[in-house]
């Protein structure tokens, strides 16, 4: 396979007011993608739309939906057919996280949080994975994270729901080979990104350094391009070597009590 030629895509992105989904826009604009933003924050949606719409004259198409609320997919579905559109691509970026011991928090946020994290992820591939498989030239890329490769005391929710997002795209990437349609779980570590905001600490990084959006999304991007595109991505070369060194040479119980320590330190 050769590098994908994005020219006459419509691709969709959630969570595409900030962070990651902003720069998938941004990147994918400038290789001539057409665009379908969805988020809750219209305003921002709008704002990007035009700047996108003005730089790279392609169609850049708003959706203001809360992915938290029943049947995502089927929700979205229905107003990209309303709109005329067929999807190619797909970048299921949207995801947020709660910090703290999983006793204490809010049930609610939790609850909000496996509805976002994974059941739109699930709810989304699969109403779209279709079109997707039909087209045939496209990709569907879920934004998976370091923390998918190990519990994460304090963060122990959002661990599990990235380990989930992982083990379900590592699955339709076979399931989808021989259709043309790419697939990869793209897993960042900690990024500068508007996510510490919504965490409420930006200690919850463990003191690591952020990386950007820009290259995170460069990593994406050039995995897909590759002739023989892997499954999965972590963004960053000390990421890849910690999360090898994690899987080679330590215990599954000395991982968690290392993280454990960090998160300790931070909370």
């Amino acid at each position: 396979m050769r590098a994908v030629d994005y020219h006459g895509h419509t691709t969709l992105i959630t969570g595409a007011s900030a962070g990651l989904g902003a720069e998938f826009a941004r990147q994918l604009a400038a290789r001539d993608s057409d665009l379908v933003l969805v988020a809750r924050r219209r305003n921002r949606l709008e704002k990007l739309a035009t700047e996108l719409r003005e730089q790279h004259r392609i169609q850049v198409h708003v959706v203001e939906m809360d992915l938290a609320t029943e049947h995502p997919g089927q929700a979205l579905a229905a107003q990209v057919a309303e709109l005329g559109l067929h999807i190619t691509s797909l970048i299921n970026n949207a995801g947020f996280a709660t910090f703290g011991p999983f006793h204490q928090a809010d049930p609610d946020r939790l609850r909000r949080e496996i509805a976002v994290d994974v059941t739109a992820v699930a709810d989304i591939s699969r109403a779209f994975i279709g079109q997707l498989r039909s087209a045939g030239r496209g990709v569907l890329v879920n934004v998976a994270s370091m923390a998918a490769y190990q519990p994460n005391p304090r963060m122990a929710l959002y661990g599990a729901t990235k380990a989930f997002v992982l083990s379900l795209t590592e699955a339709l990437w076979e399931e989808s080979r021989g259709t043309g349609l790419r697939v990869l779980a793209l897993s960042p570590g900690a990024t500068r990104t508007e996510f510490f905001d919504v965490v409420g600490t930006p200690q919850a990084a463990g003191g690591t350094r952020l990386a950007s959006p820009a290259d995170v999304v460069h990593t994406a991007l050039a995995a897909l391009d590759r002739r023989n595109p892997p499954p999965s991505v972590i963004a960053g070369r000390m990421n890849r070597v910690m999360a090898f060194l994690a899987r080679r040479l330590a215990s599954r119980r000395q991982v968690i009590r290392a993280i454990g320590r960090l998160t300790a330190k931070e909370a």
